[in-house]
């Protein structure tokens, strides 16, 4: 299956788009040199991440081809439903997937998210509100969720 990729700046770092005959594979941070898309699937991501950074866009609409296992799939697919600008914590979103006792395998499933940002993991916060675990850094949970709330507290 051919894979196709570009590397883009954002105000969170660089980052890698991946994608199949499917759908996007991965989307993670990176330090690879920029690279533009060259697809019309790179170039819609692309055009979407850029809406989303300056607060014109709050749902993405990409078709994703993700792999896992099937409790990861379910904690992925679970996390597309938190919506834009609000947060969740792993034991709600064990409860959302089946399975209330499930927290820190809902907190692995979370890490090994390939597709950041559009499958929105920075969403998920520890029970006491804390941003806890985050693959890109703390940092960049810490201002995902913060323009988030800008762009809501703005409308």
């Amino acid at each position: 299956m051919a894979m196709h990729e570009c590397v883009i700046a954002t105000p969170v770092g660089s980052v890698r788009i991946v994608h199949d005959e499917v759908g996007l594979t991965a989307l993670t941070r990176t330090d690879a040199p920029l690279c533009p898309p060259s697809t019309p699937l790179l170039q819609e991501a692309v055009r979407q991440l850029d809406a989303y950074f300056a607060g014109q866009l709050t749902a993405f609409d990409l078709p994703l081809h993700m792999t896992g296992t099937p409790f990861q799939l379910r904690c992925w697919q679970s996390l597309t439903e938190i919506p834009f600008g609000e947060t969740i914590s792993y034991g709600e979103q064990a409860r959302r997937v089946g399975n209330e006792k499930a927290c820190r395998a809902v907190g692995g499933a979370n890490h090994r998210n390939p597709i950041c940002i559009i499958v929105p993991c920075h969403r998920v916060i520890g029970a006491d509100g804390s941003l806890t675990g985050y693959g890109g850094g703390l940092d960049v949970k810490r201002w995902l969720l913060a323009h988030e709330q800008n762009v809501i507290h703005r409308k």
